[in-house]
Parts: structure tokens; C-alpha cells; sequence
């Protein structure tokens, strides 16, 4: 999955970083200079569980504080089992989620697709 996230424009390089919560944690860098100079760095953290639940945690990390949302499919009682956690915080607020994609790739280009357009908001396009 990292080398195929690879051809898209915005990723610069992976590397799989396992965490307390996923043993298969996949970080996407995204290239730097297409973002703002407020923007320090930016990444996409994927994570996808057999049975086909998934999470794209997104983060802009700024001098002072992080921007982050989050992609998440997996059984949750209060909301649909694909669900989106909003910016700027990924808050436990949730909403339902635009990705409708069960392929791994599939969902993970929707999510860079999205990267995208919030890179054109960014620099008011």
C-alpha cells in the first residue's frame, strides 16, 4: 500500500510504524513545500484491520498546535460504522463519512483526492 500511495503527487515517502493500537500502523509523509509556510509538516496515518474496518487519520502539524480529522470504519453503537471525525481536532463528534470505497486503495486515493482539495482551500484557490 505504501508504494502504491507513493505515486500520488503529495506523498513523499512511507514507513510502517507500529503503535499501541495497530502492530500495522502506515505513515504517508506528504510533501512539505506544497503546503503553506504555517504548515510545518503534514501526514496520513492508515491503519486497516482484517474484516475490512480501516482508519485515515490525517494531521498538519503547526508551530503551536495540530489540525486533524479522521476516516474510521469499525462497529460504533452511537454512529454508523463509517464515520468521519471533523477538524480541527478529530473530536469523538462524529458525522457520517463521504467514503464509500471497501478496497483498501480505493478508500486510501478518496482520502489523498481530499488531502488535495483541503491543499487548494489552504492557499484559497
Amino acid at each position: 500500500m505504501g508504494r502504491r500511495a507513493r505515486s500520488h503527487d503529495l506523498v513523499t515517502g512511507w514507513s510502517l510504524r507500529p503503535d499501541g493500537v495497530s502492530p500495522r500502523r502506515l505513515e504517508l509523509r506528504l510533501d512539505d513545500d506544497q503546503y503553506p509556510v504555517a504548515v510545518d509538516a503534514a501526514r496520513l496515518d492508515v491503519r486497516w484491520y482484517e474484516g475490512g474496518d480501516y482508519t485515515f487519520h490525517y494531521v498538519e502539524s503547526r508551530s503551536a498546535d495540530r489540525w486533524q480529522c479522521r476516516w474510521d470504519r469499525h462497529p460504533k453503537p452511537e454512529a454508523p460504522s463509517a464515520h468521519f471525525h471533523p477538524p480541527p481536532d478529530a473530536s469523538s463528534a462524529v458525522e457520517p463519512s463521504d467514503l464509500d470505497d471497501s478496497h483498501q486503495l480505493g478508500a486510501l486515493f478518496d482520502v489523498l483526492d481530499w488531502v488535495s482539495e483541503r491543499l487548494s482551500t489552504l492557499h484559497g484557490n
